[in-house]
């Protein structure tokens, strides 16, 4: 669609050439030829009677006039995702849609999981994409590429709306024939006995509790780093090794493995689970019937 001589296409991969800085890039995120990206990039150029974005080195640099422009296509885009969010219908029995969601191996086994199994019979066409969070996760959610993000309210971006999941408390888990856990664990115990810890990435980002533990200067004897969440339960058993883990997770591992779980022996906050979404995504039918199904399974799973 043309408007004053402009394809309106174009803008959608603008926005992706001067977020990204790369004509490569940008091709990959819009799934377009490199070819392709490149003429539409000169079609632009013209149109602007600007370079819009200048090689240097290996990476393009915007012009002042693309950075003038930038602000002006977000909120261009962002009033077209509101005009089709309000003018489309959802019906799950029939609709094929797919919800872009992410979150931590937590949040899959406790929730999304179960969500995704009791949807089969009410909207058997849905597809789901998840993906586990990564130090991008907020400029992903700012572009629109995810529908929600499931995450802990201190992660949330203040500049999206996110709405409430549920309260997760922490415990302690460790093998079942530890000691420690034959009568009420104490602190000194809990500081004294060698400890799994999760941390994510390359860049070793903390989870929660690990944030919560630090802050009030617990000084821990740390013998394993596990990836994600996930893998914690199977270091513990045969072992005098523990790790504070959410509740419902460790529930469910301890159903299968040979587990033992005890309160905190120190107070530490709720942990509120969120679920964020884009602030141009406020009217979309689909989405707000998915969050009200997560909320659903969340207080049956509680």
């Amino acid at each position: 669609m043309r408007f004053k001589g402009l394809d309106l296409n174009l803008l959608v991969l603008l926005d992706a050439l001067l977020e990204e800085r790369s004509v490569t890039a940008a091709a990959r995120r819009l799934n377009l030829s490199q070819p392709a990206t490149s003429s539409a990039l000169a079609r632009l150029r013209d149109y602007f009677g600007d370079e819009l974005l200048q090689q240097s080195g290996r990476n393009m640099l915007p012009t002042a006039h693309a950075l003038s422009l930038q602000p002006l296509i977000r909120e261009v885009l962002g009033d077209v995702e509101r005009l089709v969010a309000a003018s489309s219908g959802f019906d799950p029995a029939t609709s094929d849609r797919t919800f872009r969601l992410v979150g931590s191996d937590y949040i899959f086994m406790t929730l999304v999981a179960t969500l995704i199994a009791s949807l089969q019979i009410e909207a058997p066409g849905l597809r789901f994409e998840i993906s586990p969070p990564d130090p991008g996760i907020i400029q992903r959610l700012e572009r629109g590429d995810i529908d929600l993000l499931l995450t802990p309210r201190h992660f949330v971006s203040p500049n999206h709306p996110a709405v409430a999941i549920f309260d997760e408390p922490h415990v302690v888990i460790g093998w079942n024939e530890n000691p420690i856990f034959a009568g009420e664990l104490t602190l000194e115990q809990f500081l004294d006995a060698p400890q799994v810890a999760v941390l994510f990435g390359p860049t070793r980002t903390l989870s929660f509790a690990e944030e919560q533990m630090r802050a009030l200067g617990l000084q821990r004897r740390i013998d394993v780093i596990a990836p994600t969440f996930a893998a914690v339960p199977w270091v513990l058993p045969h072992s005098s090794r523990v790790a504070v883990l959410q509740r419902r997770l460790a529930e469910v591992f301890a159903r299968t493995l040979p587990l033992a779980l005890a309160p905190l022996p120190f107070a530490m906050p709720m942990m509120e689970e969120m679920a964020q979404y884009h602030t141009t995504r406020d009217r979309d039918a689909g989405l707000q019937w998915l969050l009200g199904r997560l909320q659903d399974r969340a207080r049956l799973s509680g």
